[in-house]
């Protein structure tokens, strides 16, 4: 009685206020995307997410990735809106300013509106699991990044437009200062294709070289399971997407390659405006401004002033002599988080490749592997099309912006790029080399393609030695495939050594003397037991400068006639025996003696774990990668190199190793931002747990929502 007379008196009053009744009766809310979203961390610090939709597995995704990195996180999402000298202070006003005079913040904003309405739920929700974590633990992140908070779909991708767009294309330092800047570090892959595999079926190798301090470019390691998607892989922090993954069925990875997605038009300044076809145009403008905090904690707005020409926004060169028009390629492509979605999702070749085919990735070597035995090597990457041709060299420095002949308007599609599907061979491999030896013999012929679209050489020796590793035998087995990946041999230590110590071997002074003997007793690996590998490392230095790449000391240079067996010999042996007797010099200098065990000094050093180290610099021939520091305290520790590495084989069940060299968290106090250099110094890896029944057994913790 009492609920029909409640219902006669809802009624009634909506009849009066023009309200509907339903406003008033009980409403059945649509389920939150994260509802049901569970994440089991294993051990190893890996978030497993399980959700019953697609949202729900990128909100779990966000809630991990702000656990496992909020202060990085938050840091970078604030970066992304060209609000960090407001946050942070002066010392990011000069990053704040390129992002603006890019028009980042607004073109990031339309990209945001241009996804699909499933992306921008999933951009939202990526965002809202952010949001969430930091409700929830606000004690556990850093005061200074929580003013950032709330974090908006938008501001997602905002971050992924500043790091494809103006970090790895077309970085201020880049564009302004030296156009040979590399912001984008290094990368290993290979595919293994069932003719090459002792097991018959494919294997793939995920391999990048990044900076190990916490960075932009610092990695995470995650499995999300939802509907339509079932991945295991890794990513940069602040991207909701797997950059590097696998799945059941299929694999990819990415490497640096050399395409050059932005072009500077150096400007005749005529009056107040430019020379363009025979005439003087006048700059069109914007009034910009952002914001800067203070010593006091005062705000400061910074205006300024942004030209543009025909090209895109105009910027004054260091010293003010040159003034240039900056236009990058694909700002009309706001599809790359879609582009590496679909290809997570995709569990066949056909549904793969049609991803690629939007060509949405602004840059990066694509190699994947597939059970059905398919492997790829791509050249991918938004390309402009120049139609008077031109070499690589011609357009990565500034080129004539006064005429328009030099302005392109269309990219190349993915049908120009170079790629290599299903070789003879049976392996295709990438060291951020040049295409052209994708696999070995060679099947590209750079003549085929415009020579704008990269250099022909020369090959890194990394890259001869990954070629070598994969054509040594003619069948791999997966432990095979697994020992040549950790070899920490120098290819240029194999090729230089004999007629270094031929050389040597008559010289009376101590010094060579001693020198050769110690490196005639070495074999040729940077272990941590090695006694001449620092002698050889300082050698090398002195003989190719420039980051062991100089080859005027050689006497034959690299060719592509001959592509793995060179630079190679002396050019001046005399020379290069003084060079030898230089190197014992600065040996006993930088670490006291020549016979100095080679993890002594080289460490695998984070936190409180400080373990001996191996593997060395990839310009040497390592294929095992480690850019290591100067020396400080004693030690010196790797700048970058082996990140996330995982290996797989598609049989059944699937085999997967992996690990991530600095741990799954750069949190404080995280237990896992330090727990798996074990694997780095004794060569290991840890098998990855890719079913929910392996996860649960090895697990840490469980956050439901």
């Amino acid at each position: 009685m009492q609920r029909k007379l409640l219902s006669i008196a809802l009624m009634a009053t909506a009849a009066l206020t023009g309200a509907a009744v339903e406003a008033k009766a009980p409403i059945k809310h649509a389920p939150a995307p994260q509802a049901g979203t569970q994440i089991l961390w294993d051990s190893f610090g890996v978030p497993h997410i399980y959700a019953k939709t697609e949202a729900g597995g990128f909100y779990g995704f966000g809630y991990a990735q702000a656990q496992a990195h909020g202060d990085i996180l938050l840091h970078m999402l604030g970066e992304a809106r060209a609000r960090a000298a407001e946050y942070w202070g002066e010392s990011f006003a000069k990053q704040d300013r390129w992002l603006v005079a890019n028009d980042v913040p607004q073109r990031s904003a339309k990209w945001y509106a241009q996804q699909t309405p499933q992306m921008r739920a999933d951009l939202d929700a990526f965002a809202a699991g952010i949001n969430a974590y930091a409700k929830a633990h606000p004690e556990a992140l850093k005061p200074e990044v929580r003013q950032v908070l709330p974090i908006k779909g938008v501001d997602i991708m905002a971050h992924a437009h500043r790091l494809m767009n103006y970090v790895y294309i077309a970085s201020d330092q880049r564009v302004l200062v030296n156009p040979a800047t590399n912001n984008a570090g290094g990368s290993n892959a290979w595919a293994v294709a069932p003719s090459r595999s002792a097991s018959g079926h494919a294997m793939l190798l995920a391999n990048p070289h990044l900076p190990w301090a916490p960075s932009i470019l610092t990695y995470f390691e995650a499995q999300i399971t939802a509907p339509g998607l079932s991945i295991y892989g890794a990513t940069q922090v602040g991207l909701p997407v797997l950059r590097f993954g696998f799945n059941n069925n299929l694999g990819f990875t990415n490497t640096v390659n050399t395409i050059q997605g932005y072009t500077s038009y150096k400007l005749t300044l005529s009056g107040e405006g430019y020379s363009f076809d025979g005439k003087t145009l006048p700059f069109t403008t914007q009034q910009k401004s952002f914001k800067i905090r203070q010593a006091d904690g005062s705000l400061k707005t910074e205006a300024f002033t942004q030209r543009y020409a025909v090209q895109g926004p105009v910027f004054d060169l260091p010293g003010g002599k040159e003034t240039i028009a900056l236009k990058v390629a694909g700002l009309d492509r706001p599809g790359v988080l879609q582009q590496y979605l679909d290809m997570g999702k995709a569990q066949d070749w056909a549904h793969f490749e049609k991803a690629l085919r939007t060509v949405q990735a602004p840059m990066f070597n694509i190699v994947y592997a597939d059970r059905a035995g398919h492997i790829l090597y791509l050249d991918n990457g938004i390309l402009p099309v120049h139609k008077q041709g031109g070499s690589y060299a011609d357009w990565v420095k500034p080129v004539a912006g006064d005429s328009s002949s030099t302005l392109w308007k269309d990219v190349h599609s993915y049908d120009d790029l170079p790629k290599v599907l299903d070789p003879s061979s049976g392996f295709v491999q990438n060291a951020n080399d040049p295409p052209w030896l994708a696999t070995y013999p060679r099947v590209l012929d750079p003549g085929k393609w415009p020579s704008y679209v990269s250099t022909v050489g020369p090959m890194s020796q990394r890259a001869q030695m990954s070629v070598k590793l994969l054509s040594e035998t003619p069948k791999l087995s997966f432990d095979d495939f697994v020992a040549r990946k950790l070899t920490t041999r120098s290819l240029m230590a194999d090729r230089m050594l004999p007629p270094l110590l031929a050389a040597a071997k008559d010289s009376t002074d101590p010094d060579v003397q001693a020198a050769v003997a110690v490196l005639s007793a070495w074999d040729h690996q940077d272990n941590a037991e090695s006694k001449g590998a620092l002698l050889f490392e300082t050698w090398a230095a002195i003989f190719a400068p420039g980051n062991f790449t100089s080859q005027a000391n050689y006497a034959v240079k690299w060719s592509l006639d001959d592509p793995l067996e060179t630079p190679r010999g002396l050019k001046d042996p005399a020379a290069a025996v003084a060079m030898l007797k230089q190197a014992v010099a600065k040996t006993k200098q930088l670490y006291g003696a020549i016979d100095r065990p080679f993890g002594e000094v080289s460490r695998f050093h984070l936190g409180n774990v400080n373990l001996p180290g191996n593997g060395g610099f990839g310009n040497t021939g390592v294929f095992r990668t480690i850019t290591w520091g100067p020396m400080k305290n004693g030690e010196r520790t790797p700048a970058h190199g082996e990140t996330w590495v995982s290996m797989v084989e598609f049989s059944t069940p699937m085999k997967a190793v992996g690990m991530m060299s600095y741990g799954n968290s750069s949190q404080p106090n995280s237990p896992h931002n330090a727990d798996q250099l074990q694997f780095l110094t004794s060569k290991t890896f840890r098998t990855l747990w890719t079913t929910r029944k392996d996860v649960e057994a090895h697990l840490e913790s469980t956050t439901n929502f």
